[in-house]
This record gives C-alpha cells, sequence and structure tokens, in this order.
C-alpha cells in the first residue's frame, strides 16, 4: 500500500489572515484607547459608550473601504500585468519561450531541460505559467478585495465590541483598569492566535501587539486627563 504524504502550508491563509489579525486588532486597540480617553477626561458612562459606538461604526466602514481600495488597486495591477503578457505570448510566443527558459536557468536548470520545462509548461498554460515563474502570481497570492474588505470589517466590529461591553457592564470604578488590562489580553489572545494561524511562533506577534496596544491607549488616556473634556 503506497503512502500518501500530505504537507499543510499556511501560505494560503496569508490574504484573509492579514486583513482579519488586522482589523480585529485595530477595534480593541483604537476603541479601548477612545472609551478610556473619553472616560479619563469627563468620567461619564454614557459619553464613553456613545463615542465608543461611534468609533465600531466609522472604524469598520474605514477599515472596509481601505482594505478595498488598497487590494483593488492590487488586483488592478496583476490584471494589467496579466494582460501585457497575454499579449506578449500572442505576439512574441518564441521570446517568451526564451523568458521562461532563463528563469529556469537562473534557478539551476540546465539550458536543454530549462527550454524543455518551458515548452511543456507554455502548451499546457501559458498564461500561467508566465504568472506564476515570471510575475510572481498565483491563485494564493493575488488579490481578492471583496473577501479583505469583509474580514477588516467583520474582524474590527468584533474586536470593537469587547471593550463596548465592558465599558457598558463594568462599574465605574473598576472601569479604566478593567478595560486597560482586559484589552491586552485581547491582543494578546489575538496575536498568538494570528501567529498560530499562520505557523509562526507565537512569543514575538504577542508581544508586539500587547506594546503597541498598551502604548496607544496609555497615550489616549494621558490626553483626556490634559485636556479634562469630553472630545
Amino acid at each position: 500500500m503506497r503512502n500518501k504524504h500530505s504537507e499543510n502550508h499556511m501560505l494560503e491563509r496569508t490574504g484573509w489572515l492579514r486583513a482579519a489579525v488586522l482589523g480585529a486588532n485595530d477595534g480593541i486597540i483604537s476603541t479601548a484607547s477612545l472609551i478610556l480617553g473619553v472616560v479619563s477626561a469627563s468620567g461619564a458612562r454614557h459619553d464613553a459608550l456613545v463615542a465608543g459606538i461611534a468609533g465600531l461604526v466609522a472604524g469598520a466602514m474605514a477599515m472596509a473601504a481601505g482594505e478595498y481600495v488598497s487590494v483593488s488597486s492590487q488586483s488592478d495591477t496583476e490584471n494589467a500585468a496579466l494582460a501585457k503578457e497575454r499579449d506578449e505570448l500572442a505576439t512574441q510566443p518564441e521570446f517568451e519561450v526564451e523568458e521562461l527558459t532563463q528563469i529556469y536557468v537562473a534557478r539551476g536548470v540546465e539550458p536543454p531541460l530549462a527550454r524543455e520545462v518551458a515548452l511543456q509548461l507554455m502548451s499546457h498554460d501559458p498564461l500561467g505559467a508566465h504568472a506564476r515563474d515570471e510575475l510572481g502570481i498565483t491563485e494564493t497570492s493575488s488579490a481578492n478585495p471583496v473577501q479583505a474588505a469583509i474580514a477588516s470589517a467583520l474582524m474590527f466590529s468584533s474586536g470593537a465590541a469587547a471593550p463596548l461591553l465592558l465599558a457598558a457592564f463594568t462599574p465605574m470604578p473598576a472601569l479604566m483598569p478593567t478595560i486597560g488590562v482586559s484589552a491586552l489580553v485581547f491582543l494578546a489572545l489575538l496575536g498568538a492566535i494570528g501567529a498560530q494561524a499562520g505557523g509562526a511562533p507565537i512569543l514575538k506577534p504577542t508581544l508586539r501587539v500587547a506594546f503597541w496596544g498598551a502604548l496607544a491607549m496609555a497615550a489616549t488616556t494621558g490626553i483626556g486627563r490634559l485636556f479634562d473634556t469630553t472630545v
């Protein structure tokens, strides 16, 4: 009986994973920081909740729009490159064979074999061969604007919901330390989950998101105390 070996690579997750982690991270940091800043300035739960909800809605829409525009630009660039390659394949087929051959030679393949590989790949899927080996465009790495926008908006909202719920139900005397500590815990968990899902070491991403989250919350809390007024 022949054994089958399968490898589970994480690269196919990079597109949605990046958008999801970025969205949740921003949701936690921005909403927790906004609530802490308002509470430190006015001491009013109502003001903090209004600001937090407004921040959630505006942030989710901004994340979705930003991701969509950014990834759409990448997609436009990829499509333009593919269109140019498609035209060159139609008008300069021999040049394209030689171009692909030289790519394989540069990677260490002997010239006769490199040319044979180029010819066989181009007889099967010429555009796909050049997209992959010349342009570096694959199904795994290709841009998906809608997927990135939806993931960012949903994850931002999920991240922002946590400090909002704490702000709504935590007693006022304990509200600021509770939100601050809880946000750091959420951020650390998010960093660990993102690293594990992507197959990366856990410690560095966890410390990274926790550090920048603590810095953001400290800055907004300080600004709120400095101005001592609701903004």
